[in-house]
């Protein structure tokens, strides 16, 4: 009997513990902490949607709690109670309000927004519940109004679209617009391989500006031997010199007078054309006589007697 008491006892026991582990493990799922002390605060909201047990509570973006239940109030028809559990901590101040926010996913949680009193709620009070608009609400109520302005225009301004797209001269303005581009790229073809020529061109200005440096260096030499040969010539007798060339020009014009003068032996010599005929007479006279030297050699020469 005793024995079968304790392995009752063991079970029973056994029972009652995986239930606390139960209960303590579904409440740490849902991210309350048990053995942390909070203080429990109420609100009540018309609409709740979007919000669930476990929701954040922040505080300027801090979470600071949690949403612990929510009820629905049947002795207040149309609200639902709201229980949040916050840090022990924290004080809220009267007038503060618990505002339902709900992102862009649809998911909603309470942002707390202090008042600036000096006197606190109590323990278990009811705060001013606030729900606000999610940003879909805001985008539809803020843009709906201007969307609905614009639909009446909406049809007008695809019937121009249409208009101008199926214009010819739109068209051919495309058409235009590709020679266009074919011909930029042709010319930016053209230009690339001009330039590949420009670093030749570079060299060879190079190369001519020390040509035309050497030359200036050059020059430069010339200039100095003139200047010098500027001062020699400074420093000749040129005066003296050309009184000699002067002496020696009326000499050969004196000279060329006789040349030409019939008085003296050279003028003679160059104007008289007897003594051309004469010389031409006696030059004919000596070929005959050595043709016939050639001919009749004993007739000059005699003949030579050998003792």
């Amino acid at each position: 009997m005793k024995k079968l008491l304790s392995k009752e006892l063991i079970i029973g026991a056994s029972v009652l513990l995986s239930l606390l582990i139960l209960f303590f493990g579904i409440d740490y799922l849902k991210g309350i902490n048990v053995f942390k002390s909070a203080n429990y605060y109420y609100a009540s909201y018309t609409n709740v949607a979007g919000l669930t047990q476990s929701a954040p509570v922040t505080l300027n973006g801090y979470k600071i709690g949690l949403v612990r239940e929510i009820n629905y109030e049947y002795d207040n028809p149309g609200h639902v109670l709201v229980e949040i559990s916050l840090d022990k901590q924290l004080k809220v101040p009267v007038g503060t309000k618990a505002a339902i926010v709900t992102d862009m996913l649809g998911t909603s949680s309470i942002e707390l927004r202090m008042a600036p009193e000096t006197q606190y709620y109590e323990v278990g009070a009811k705060l001013e519940g606030e729900t606000t608009g999610g940003m879909v609400d805001k985008l539809s109520s803020e843009l709906m109004p201007s969307i609905m302005t614009i639909a009446p225009h909406i049809d007008s301004l695809v019937v121009a679209l249409t208009a101008v797209t199926t214009d010819p001269a739109l068209i051919s303005s495309i058409k235009r617009l590709d020679n266009i581009m074919a011909n930029l790229e042709v010319s930016t073809n053209n230009l690339n391989s001009a330039m590949k020529g420009v670093p030749m061109l570079i060299n060879n200005a190079n190369g001519t500006m020390s040509n035309v440096k050497e030359i200036s260096a050059n020059l430069t030499q010339i200039s100095s031997a003139l200047a010098v040969l500027s001062e020699d010539l400074k420093d000749m007798p040129l005066d003296s010199t050309m009184r000699n060339i002067n002496r020696i020009t009326s000499h050969l014009d004196l000279a060329t007078e006789q040349l030409n003068s019939t008085n003296s032996t050279l003028g003679l010599l160059l104007n008289d054309p007897s003594l051309y005929h004469n010389l031409n007479n006696c030059a004919a006279d000596v070929d005959t006589l050595l043709l016939d030297i050639k001919k009749q050699p004993k007739r000059y020469i005699p003949p030579i007697k050998i003792f």
